[in-house]
Parts: structure tokens; sequence; C-alpha cells
């Protein structure tokens, strides 16, 4: 089996949505300094991001709002017209020197990730995962809707039938928008409930393919792995996908600052592996993720499950010296973090409690399910006989080139 392949860039090196901003800290680049100096992530393994093209970020993206995003960078200001229209130039969507060409680069990165895929393999793209995007505005820290993007451009590569998964600590609201409705993408989302954006409640289909679970504070890894075992394998398996995308937002770990989620590392660790079972075709992106220490872990600890690494119980020196030169800008001034925040990478098991609540709504979510499907198979063979092809999926010959 052809080893897993990881894409990252430079580019999240020297690139910061501000001072003030949750982005404010290095992620995507500590997840890559982790992995090598464990000795995971050999030149074979690893591919640069290539950026996308704008042409490529129409296969979801309005033209104009492209054009606006890449005009805000080159300006390094918007008027109020482009601020009230597309959402750049907010605290949540700030200008800032690299606003094109890193939401960019993250969408070029998934696009390969569909290509190196399609004869079969796992791809991690840490820098991937930004899901609140819509077609023609920034929202939620998203300039770019990189899942919607993969998803489109492995429709173009045959796929027919694609699972969108997401464990981030708060709703895909851009990727369901963007897919709703579909008959050949499941969309399953485990979120917190009362968090923002506000969507994705029990009874919310998405237009016919999507299956959302808000779950409640103090979330744990027995409830994650119950929701794993008792609904998104078995819906998995029923949809028999020909590619999955996992979005592991590590913002549902217990010390993350935006979410009241209570989860390890392990149960993303144990989920991507989960899925790698079900599907000859896996990509795991990033997503959420605010506090430096356990975003970098979490992901540097689902690279060294998917690659079959053992995680070592202390972390040698130089993986430990990562952790050491980290900083959080704004937060936990005075304070230093724990000492196993940054000689680690596995956090122990966290496992809560798995309420008579969250069963009920697995239970609803399963007895949904045949239905579900009957009905995106359905849609999917009027498509098809139809010759219907859905707009949103043109995909630019050389995407992201």
């Amino acid at each position: 089996m052809q080893a897993p392949v990881f894409i990252g860039s430079e580019i999240y090196r020297r690139s910061s949505y501000g001072g003030r901003h949750p982005l404010a800290i290095a992620r995507v680049s500590t997840v890559m300094d982790l992995a090598r100096a464990l000795g995971w992530l050999p030149a074979g393994q690893y591919r640069t991001s290539p950026r996308a093209k704008p042409a490529a970020l129409t296969a979801f993206h309005a033209p104009a709002y492209v054009a606006a995003l890449a005009r805000a960078e080159a300006e390094g200001a918007v008027d109020a017209a482009t601020r009230a229209r597309h959402g750049l130039g907010t605290f949540a969507n700030p200008v800032f020197p690299e606003m094109f060409r890193r939401p960019a680069t993250g969408a070029g990165g998934v696009m390969l990730a569909a290509d190196l895929v399609r004869a079969g393999g796992v791809v991690h793209v840490p820098g991937g995962g930004t899901h609140h995007a819509m077609a023609d505005r920034a929202n939620g820290f998203c300039y770019l809707n990189d899942p919607v993007l993969c998803i489109l451009r492995l429709r173009a590569l045959g796929m027919r039938r694609i699972a969108y998964v997401d464990i981030d600590a708060h709703h895909c609201d851009g990727v369901e928008a963007g897919l709703g409705g579909a008959g050949d993408v499941l969309m399953l989302s485990v979120h917190e409930e009362r968090r923002w954006p506000f969507t994705g409640a029990l009874g919310d289909d998405g237009g016919g393919n999507a299956f959302n679970l808000p779950v409640p504070r103090e979330f744990g890894d027995a409830g994650m792995a119950r929701v794993r075992d008792r609904l998104i394998l078995p819906a998995l398996a029923a949809f028999e996908p020909d590619a999955v995308v996992l979005q592991a937002g590590a913002d549902g770990v217990s010390e993350d600052p935006l979410s009241r989620l209570a989860l390890s590392n392990g149960a993303h660790a144990a989920m991507a592996l989960a899925l790698r079972a079900m599907t000859p075709r896996l990509i795991v992106l990033g997503g959420g993720g605010y506090n430096p220490w356990s975003v970098a872990r979490c992901w540097t600890r689902i690279w060294g499950a998917l690659s079959g690494h053992a995680i070592p119980e202390r972390l040698p020196p130089e993986a430990a010296a990562v952790l050491e030169a980290l900083v959080w800008p704004g937060r936990a001034a005075g304070r230093a973090p724990p000492a196993e925040w940054k000689t680690t990478l596995a956090d122990p098991p966290r496992p809560g409690a798995v309420t008579q609540e969250l069963e009920g709504r697995i239970q609803v979510l399963r007895a949904r399910l045949p239905r579900t499907l009957a009905r995106m198979a359905d849609t999917a063979a009027a498509a098809k006989g139809a010759g219907a092809h859905d707009p949103r999926a043109r995909v630019a010959s050389g995407s992201a080139g």
C-alpha cells in the first residue's frame, strides 16, 4: 500500500490573521516541525501545497468574490461596500498580507490531495478544513471553502459517492450550504450544541443528505466513540463511499478556548483510523484549533497514526523543543503551559459520560438513515438520467497549478 502523504507549505510559518485574532498562533508549521523532529515526515511523503488559481476557485466561489479577495490582499484594505457584500475586513475575517495566498494555498492543497488519492491512498492536509466560507462571502475565519472544493474535485475525477465527516466543534455551515441536497455527497457533522454558527440542529437534514448531531458540553472520548461506532461507521458502510473527507478540527479538545467539549486528541486519531478502514481513499483536513500546543499535538498525532508510527510516551528532546518554542499571543499571560503540553504527544483518555440524551439523538439519526440513502440514490439517478451537472462542480484544468 502506498505510504500516506502529508501536504504542507511554508506560507503558514510566516502569516497570521493578526496579533489579536485567535489565528495569531502557529499551527500547520508546528505540525510540520514536530513531525520532522520525530522522524515521521521523510521527503518522500511530503508535498508542498500549490496555490489554487482564481479560475479553479470559481468551481464553487463566485468570480466577483474571488476577485474581491485578491484585490483586498493587493491593496491591503477593503471599502465599506466590499466589507458589507463579501464579509472581508471584519474582526473574524480581517485584512492581512496573505489573505488571498494563504487560503488559496489551502485550496490548492486539498485539490492536490484529491488528485493524489485518485488511485487510492491517504493524504493529510492540516492546512485545509475551512468549512464556514460561503460561495460569495468570508465567514467564521474562513475565506475559501476548501472542503467543498476538495469534494468537487473528487467528483470531477469520477468519484460517484463521497462522504464528508466533520468533527470540528463548530457546525460546517458553509459545506452544508454548498453541497446540501446533493445525491452523491453524504455529510455527517458532530458539533457542540448552542455554539456559533448556531446551525446544524438535529432535525436539519441539509436538503436531504446531511446528518447533524449537536452534542452537549463536556462531550468526551466515550461519546465520540459511541457516535463513531453507532452512527458514522454504519452510515458509511451503507453508503459505500468511493472517498471520504474528514475535517478533523482540533477545537473539540479540552484545552481549546473556543469550545466547551472535552475530547482528547486520541478521539481524533481513532476517528481517522476508523475511517481509513472504510474507504479506499481518505483525505484528512485540519480545521479549528486555537490553543497552539493542543492543535499541534492533535494533528501530529493524527499523522503519526495514519503513518503507522508508535506514539512515544515522552517526546525526544528535538520534538519537545518545537513545543517549548511556541507562544500564544494574548493568552495565558504570565502562566507557563503545563509540562505535558510540551513533553508528550498523546493526551490521556478523557472518556466522559455517554448520556441518555446522546443515545436518543443517535437513535433519531439512525432511524433516518435508510430513507436518506434511498432519497439520495433517487436524486443521483435523476440527475444522471437528466444529464444534469451542478454548476458548482466546474473544475478548471490545471486547477491547483
